[in-house]
């Protein structure tokens, strides 16, 4: 038998490549400037009418991030237009730093976010509204945080808004905030905190057909119930450590299947400590019964799994990204990201997983933000930096 005169390590970069192959396309649609937004980290919304509206973080007219919107233009290509500039208003009464903040839509077209910092109370952060008059864009900013204490402030991944008008969110350290409408504006109430049960929370919320909301801790899942008084009665449906240290650190927005079933993402944790996906499944007598249905191990996930939620599509395949990993396995190369698929089991066995795209860095940078799908199977997300101007990309990737 010969024997290979290939070092181990070019072997195992070559097997790490391959198995990357990617017989899917990918294109940027747009490349941050800077002037026109910086460093986006949170995923997209679709209008319907083929537009995309999302945020970035920094960048802008006055660098405290932006709200746009990307358009088709008629020849195969995008136009995007930054539609609102934080930090207009004296002393950035306005917001500063949608963090993580996604858009979200409501029946009128409407758009509603959060800014991490910013506001007219001790720089806590705000939840604002967009709406569009004759084409105009103007932000009301509906509640500012008062920014006392570290629950009090810093509001995160964007809000979830319910058939009533009421918003729902976060805190990055403490709590659940629900905001409703009253004769004077707009109220808010913390109708959960963490410490509890961890403490902290890396994610958003979901909601599901009956008004339950659903979201993370550091630690746990968790659901709230409404219990017909104007309160919500909590419920830990799902612990995953006792120790911090040890923490899976549960992160993105929660997501249901037509059966009820939850699906999530841990960025450590699992089998191997890289991450997983999850899925909590209700009982017929009550309670919860939870699965790890992929652990993210070695290349081309070597050091750490998802951050961003996952996005299922009507054949029950997930989709998702990791920040790092990619083709840049070996050595102390991070790799700068993937777009990953979980391809359910046609028995009782696992899901298996297909890396759709390995980002090189010129092509975008660490995914952060939950993908969009269209109805044809096209995904489409953005990248934190990379790109032609190192501020970060919206990309499509095409099967």
């Amino acid at each position: 038998m010969l024997k290979s005169s290939v070092p181990a390590s070019i072997l195992l970069f070559l097997f790490c490549v391959a198995f990357s192959a990617q017989a899917q396309t990918q294109r940027v649609l747009h490349n941050f400037s800077g002037t026109d937004g910086q460093f986006p980290n949170a995923g997209l919304t679709a209008d319907g009418k083929g537009n995309f509206y999302g945020t970035t973080q920094g960048g802008g007219e006055f660098g405290a991030g932006t709200v746009f919107q990307l358009a088709p233009n008629g020849s195969g290509g995008w136009n995007e237009t930054v539609i609102y500039n934080f930090c207009s208003l004296p002393n950035c009464t306005d917001g500063v730093e949608p963090f993580f903040s996604y858009v979200t839509l409501d029946s009128h077209g409407n758009l509603y976010g959060t800014t991490c910092s910013g506001g007219s109370r001790k720089n806590g952060g705000t939840v604002w509204k967009l709406s569009s008059i004759r084409g105009t864009w103007n932000e009301t900013v509906l509640y500012s945080f008062d920014g006392s204490s570290v629950s009090s402030s810093c509001p995160m991944d964007g809000v979830i808004v319910d058939s009533a008008g009421n918003l729902y969110g976060t805190t990055f350290a403490g709590s659940v905030f629900e905001l409703s409408t009253s004769s004077g504006g707009w109220t808010e109430q913390v109708i959960y905190s963490f410490d509890s049960d961890g403490g902290l929370q890396y994610s958003g919320l979901a909601m599901d057909s009956h008004g339950n909301l659903f979201g993370n801790s550091l630690l746990t899942v968790f659901e709230l119930t409404p219990n017909g008084s104007g309160g919500w009665t909590p419920a830990v449906i799902h612990t995953f450590s006792t120790n911090p240290a040890y923490s899976p650190v549960p992160t993105g927005n929660p997501v249901f299947d037509s059966a009820g079933n939850l699906y999530g993402v841990t960025n450590t944790g699992g089998a191997y400590g890289t991450g997983s996906v999850y899925r909590l499944q209700p009982k017929k007598g009550g309670g919860w019964a939870f699965k790890t249905l992929y652990a993210f191990n070695g290349c081309p996930h070597r050091l750490g799994g998802p951050v961003a939620g996952i996005v299922r599509d009507a054949s029950g395949n997930l989709y998702g990204t990791t920040p790092v990993g990619g083709n840049f396995c070996g050595g102390s190369n991070q790799g700068y990201g993937t777009v990953f698929e979980l391809i359910p089991p046609t028995g009782t066995g696992n899901y298996t997983e297909k890396v759709l795209w390995s980002f090189s860095g010129t092509d975008g940078a660490n995914p952060y933000g939950t993908l969009t799908l269209d109805s044809a199977g096209n995904i489409y997300g953005t990248t934190e930096t990379g790109g032609s101007n190192q501020g970060g990309v919206v990309f499509e990737v095409t099967p």
